[in-house]
């Protein structure tokens, strides 16, 4: 559809309540919740639940018990979602100073320090890209038509609302009931729910195994991956996947083949997986990194123009309403620029006494805090670009962040600041930049619902500023009572984003880095910016990500090939085209929201019975582990579902 045809959910001249305290207030106290169990998830296991589906379906059942509107929705959902995204930004490097070892444990002040000034910084910067991500860029964002289409289910009674939620029961129950570790766990009959529980946000991707030499992994059997598969399209997807095909089935076979020496790290327990799994960890994700950072710089360079001319767009705007002349809709409206680019100067302050502090030096600090300042604002810029192409739940902060981290490092060894101080002025930079990632990310997803939905812009941006001050102030506190329980960097409590970069920052400050790998893979984007290759930058995060995640949302882009196919075969209409793409769509919104509901209620379970020390076993209640035909027939299922549903619900609605 042209822009200039796009009509919001909620008109512009509508006079909704939307910026209410108890909008506010349940979005604060949302984003606690969810930014508390997502700290263990993610130090755990390494990954994070995206917020924006439970927070919408909470916000609806809440709110509606007080007859809330729609607006009221989406700012509470917009508030809620900053704890997921801030706490993301947080575990992925603020646990690094405590495995380098230059903390003994977590500290308050100058955690909290970081995931504030990060925070706000990504806010901020997100309000001046808004326009030229949210409404001129031509991205999909296939979460944020998700979340709209839940929340617009939800207001229209039965109607679209019976294949959201009836996906969201069958994803849930599929996340709650599969297991990631195939038949030895049918072998341990001592797990325990809590266990089970914790490998829940694993892939349950099955092993092949080629003359007992490299290992092949299937596709994850995650509803979710596959229902952003589909919503993205084949052609995103088949980019994302040959990331991942370069980097698993050609960098990673050549690591080992051309390392004969590898061999010998083959033993009992440490098989040719293992070995893959070090080669891509310590060799792939460094050179992916390396394509990252030119890939970065790439993508900013394109946007230029969108970007000049939203800013220029917006600054006109605000002129204009603020001297009466004509009238500038609402839904244009964002804070104020100029109180945005003093705020943004004001918060360089602060941290510069922090990066003198770490870096016990002031020319450093200088310089750490210009990189983190201009650092911030482009992978703000990256993050939110990439949430509009595969979602935020795929948004690799973290690669984003290790670029931070690399070029921060090498300003303190050009400056002679080596040792704890060095490393500490490098992690410094990374935890404001990937706290600003992640929430710049997440609240461009977040408005570009508002922007379906009708919301207005500076009532959203005024939220998550709210949300991301309380939520810094309280999020520091389970994250120290995790690392006082299980000890961060233990096998309890791995954090391995923050082991990365902890590994990078020691490695880097100390002369130990691979530098041949980073550059090799800025090479590597240079030559696929020369072949003209659709996005550098997705194929980078394709070689980063795990091969069986990418591979799942592969397989929904061909599942939603296959339903393009048949709609062909059909010979349907525009009308009944649009109907099964609709449908599609709610149904993929409802596998997204389910899996992450549940991933959610089973983080609880794990925190709560963690702490408690107990522990509850389905087996006794007669539930077994699945076998592995299941994560197979789980594809036949979705397919059918994905397809055969949309056709034939188009073609009954015509008959009638």
């Amino acid at each position: 559809m042209n822009k200039s045809e796009f009509k919001p959910y909620v008109p512009a001249d509508t006079d909704l309540k939307e910026f209410t305290f108890r909008a506010v207030l349940l979005g604060v106290l949302m984003a606690l919740v969810l930014g508390a169990a997502n700290a263990y998830l993610g130090m755990k296991v390494g990954l994070t639940v995206s917020a924006i589906f439970p927070a919408a379906v909470v916000a609806m059942a809440a709110l509606r018990i007080f007859n809330g509107t729609i607006l009221e929705e989406n700012i509470a959902r917009t508030t809620a979602s900053v704890g997921e995204a801030l706490i993301a930004g947080a575990i992925f490097t603020i646990p690094a100073f405590v495995i380098s070892g230059v903390w003994k444990e977590l500290r308050y002040m100058e955690s909290t320090l970081i995931m504030m000034v990060g925070g706000t910084l990504g806010v901020l910067f997100v309000i001046v890209l808004r326009r030229s991500l949210v409404e001129e860029a031509d991205l999909p964002f296939p979460e944020s038509i998700a979340a709209a289409e839940i929340v617009k289910a939800g207001q229209g009674g039965q109607t679209g609302a019976a294949y959201v939620f009836s996906s969201m029961g069958f994803a849930a129950l599929w996340e709650l009931f599969k297991n990631s570790n195939g038949i030895q766990l049918i072998k341990d009959h001592s797990r325990t729910f809590m266990q089970m529980a914790s490998s829940k946000v694993e892939m349950l991707g099955q092993k092949l195994s080629f003359g007992g030499g490299f290992i092949f992994e299937t596709p994850a059997a995650s509803p979710a991956l596959i229902g952003v598969g589909f919503i993205v399209g084949l052609r995103v997807s088949a980019v994302l996947f040959a990331g991942a095909v370069m980097g698993w089935l050609f960098l990673v076979p050549m690591g080992v083949f051309m390392n004969p020496g590898l061999k010998e790290l083959v033993t009992a327990g440490h098989t040719w997986k293992d070995v893959a799994m070090e080669v891509w960890y310590r060799q792939i994700r460094p050179l992916a990194v390396g394509t990252m950072i030119v890939s970065a710089f790439y993508t900013l360079y394109n946007l230029r123009g969108p970007l000049i001319s939203g800013i220029t767009k917006a600054l006109r705007d605000l002129g204009k309403a603020k001297a009466k002349e004509g009238t500038v809709s609402r839904l244009e409206i964002d804070l104020d620029f100029k109180l945005v680019f003093i705020a943004i100067i004001a918060l360089s302050i602060p941290m510069f006494f922090l990066y003198s502090y770490f870096s016990h030096s002031v020319v450093g600090a200088i310089f750490l805090t210009f990189l983190m300042m201009i650092l911030g604002f482009l992978f703000t810029a990256v993050a939110g670009y990439l949430v509009g192409i595969v979602g935020s739940s795929n948004n690799p902060i973290s690669g984003l962040t290790l670029s931070a981290l690399l070029i921060s490092a090498v300003v303190m060894v050009a400056f002679g600041i080596t040792g704890p101080f060095g490393v500490m002025g490098v992690l410094g930079v990374a935890g404001v930049v990937c706290c600003a990632a992640g929430i710049g990310g997440d609240m461009m997803q977040d408005l570009k619902v508002g922007h379906i939905l009708g919301g207005t812009p500076w009532r959203m941006e005024l939220g998550e500023i709210i949300g991301v001050i309380l939520a810094s102030t309280l999020l520091v506190y389970p994250m120290i009572a995790l690392d006082h329980v299980y000890h961060i960097g233990s096998e309890q409590l791995p954090a391995p984003q923050a082991g990365l970069m902890a590994l990078m920052a020691k490695g880097i400050v100390g002369g130990e880095m691979a530098w041949p790998l980073v550059i090799a893979g800025m090479f590597l984007a240079v030559a696929l910016i020369m072949i003209n290759a659709p996005s550098p930058m997705l194929i980078a995060v394709g070689m980063y990500l795990p091969f069986n995640s990418t591979f799942a949302i592969f397989v929904g882009g061909i599942i939603k090939w296959l339903l393009d196919l048949a709609m062909k075969k059909e010979k349907f209409s525009i009308s009944q085209k649009s109907r099964a793409e609709n449908i599609g769509v709610l149904i993929s919104s409802g596998l997204i929201a389910g899996e992450a509901l549940m991933a959610v209620v089973l983080a609880f379970v794990v925190l709560g019975t963690q702490i408690s020390g107990s522990s509850f076993s389905l087996r006794q209640y007669g539930v077994e582990h699945p076998s592995v035909i299941a994560g197979f027939i789980i594809f036949i299922l979705l397919a059918y579902i994905l397809v055969q549903i949309p056709i034939r619900k188009a073609k009954t609605e015509t008959t009638e």
